[in-house]
């Protein structure tokens, strides 16, 4: 399969989580956890995937990249079911669009420090 947009959401019923989903600009609550524009061959999420959580370490953080992430987890979302559309249109700009619809589901898991973030200082040489 070629492209496919993603999209995480929490499921209809779902009112747990609600403090984690609050739009900043509005401060109304979103469905949406996430969205993935994928174009790999990998397959699409089942139930039981988890989305990582990403969260930033102060003592850890960059100086070139001071609001980056430092680290990740997985996270509190749980795929319960997903449903795939696959799209009709010869010019549509994705192949299929995924919703996989998920229930909060606390965990507790350790957090993972990422990879440095490379090439800015190759950049600033050039």
């Amino acid at each position: 399969m070629g492209r496919k947009y993603i999209i995480f959401r929490a499921d209809w019923s779902e009112e747990e989580g609600a403090e984690n989903r609050i739009l900043a600009h509005t401060g109304a609550i979103t469905d949406i956890l996430a969205e993935h524009f994928d174009s790999s061959s990998k397959p699409i999420p089942e139930p039981g995937y988890r989305l990582r959580e990403y969260h930033r370490i102060d003592k850890f953080a960059q100086k070139q990249f001071p609001d980056a992430s430092t680290h990740s987890r997985i996270g509190d979302w749980e795929v319960t079911r997903v449903e795939e559309y696959k799209t009709q249109s010869p010019n549509s700009d994705f192949d299929a669009i995924v919703v996989c619809y998920c229930q909060y589901s606390p965990i507790s898991t350790a957090l993972e420090p990422l990879p440095n973030i490379q090439g800015f200082q190759k950049l600033q040489e050039v």
